[in-house]
């Protein structure tokens, strides 16, 4: 049996989190919700998942300092997934320069979400 891959999704909006969680999880991936930066920190502190999906504004770390945390602190390559709204391209372009790896636009498509997780893991699996 192959083992699911881990998606640690990040997003401080409980409806748009409940609805990613279960399209993701319908999608076949192991979802892991945190609400917060510092659940995310909390999170990461106890294992790395295959991919991070983040909001850029949640209360306490934003996702911008996520992906610095993740990237400068704990040295990983785990692909990370920016998803915020329109009208923030200064943050995306910061998320892009500490490591993001892609960007998706709320509201968000969750077939479009899937296809981009798709992609991101495969260029991990070589």
């Amino acid at each position: 049996m192959i083992a699911k891959k881990r998606i640690l999704l990040a997003e401080d909006d409980d409806l748009l989190a409940s609805l990613l969680s279960y399209r993701l999880e319908k999608g076949g991936y192991a979802v892991s919700l945190s609400k917060n930066g510092k659940e995310v920190k909390d999170y990461l502190a106890r294992e790395i998942p295959d991919i991070i999906i983040s909001d850029i504004m949640m209360p306490y770390f934003s996702g911008i300092e996520i992906i610095d945390h993740l990237r400068n602190e704990l040295k990983s390559s785990t692909p990370i997934i920016i998803i915020s709204a329109a009208g923030n391209e200064e943050n995306v372009l910061t998320a892009f320069e500490l490591g993001a790896n892609d960007f998706v636009s709320k509201p968000v498509s969750t077939q479009e979400l899937i296809v981009r997780i798709s992609r991101e893991l495969k260029k991990t699996s070589y």
